[in-house]
């Protein structure tokens, strides 16, 4: 592989990993910010669209992020920045096609449903997107990362759990979200998972089952050193399920 190619591979590694401990532990972008610029400058210039769309992929994320720690500060998201985080998902998209590699626009759709479900909470305009995701992460074969097959579940889940009313399939959703998380390892994700899955066994009824998932959802956090907010909300969640 040619030398370029690996500083560019080299650079989206480091920047997605800068991206997630931003989004889960410091709220800072501006070294996943770098990191992904110079990447996706780089593979412009070169002939691999796959390291194009990746690039794109993750500038979307690192978008996304600093769109919804704005809401978690409570702060409104500018129209503005919307539109930019969707160019994004759908620049990616593009390059996915034009690579030859339509199995892995999983990560582009998921984003996608990722605009219109959280920032536009329209979950009818969302699930077209989100369902074609799972189908990909889902196929016999495909080897998605397993951060985007979490993910993929998780927001699935979500939907079953808040629009379709249908908790035990949530529930089914989510435990498989969490699932991965902790064959993932990286104990900066693993709380969401919890807390999540939390959400729906509580909704089924299961209130025992969602305290023990709450509690080692704020103990993790607190442990992994996570965002103000994310431990907040953890606890704020145990408190109801403790006390209701």
């Amino acid at each position: 592989m040619p030398e370029g190619d690996d500083n560019v591979r080299d650079l989206l590694a480091a920047g997605a990993d800068a991206l997630a401990e931003a989004g889960f532990r410091t709220g800072d972008f501006s070294v996943a910010r770098e990191q992904l610029e110079a990447a996706q400058a780089e593979a412009a210039r070169g002939p691999d669209l796959v390291a194009r769309a990746r690039a794109l992929d993750l500038l979307g994320m690192l978008a996304h992020y600093e769109n919804i720690t704005s809401l978690m500060g409570g702060a409104a998201v500018a129209p503005g920045d919307i539109d930019a985080e969707e160019r994004l998902f759908r620049q990616a998209l593009t390059c996915w096609q034009q690579a030859g590699a339509p199995a892995a626009r999983a990560q582009s759709l998921f984003g996608l449903g990722l605009v219109f479900q959280v920032l536009h909470s329209d979950w009818n305009a969302a699930m077209p997107y989100y369902w074609e995701a799972l189908e990909l992460v889902s196929a016999p074969g495909a080897d998605p990362e397993v951060y985007l097959r979490s993910e993929v579940h998780r927001h699935v889940g979500y939907y079953f759990l808040v629009e379709a009313g249908q908790p035990a399939e949530a529930v089914r959703h989510l435990q498989i979200s969490l699932d991965l998380r902790e064959e993932l390892g990286d104990e900066r994700l693993t709380p969401s998972g919890l807390t999540a899955l939390a959400q729906a066994e509580l909704e089924a009824g299961n209130r025992q089952r969602a305290t023990e998932l709450l509690r080692r959802a704020v103990a993790e956090s607190r442990a992994a050193g996570l965002l103000s907010a994310r431990i907040d909300a953890a606890e704020k969640l145990l408190a109801e399920a403790e006390n209701g």
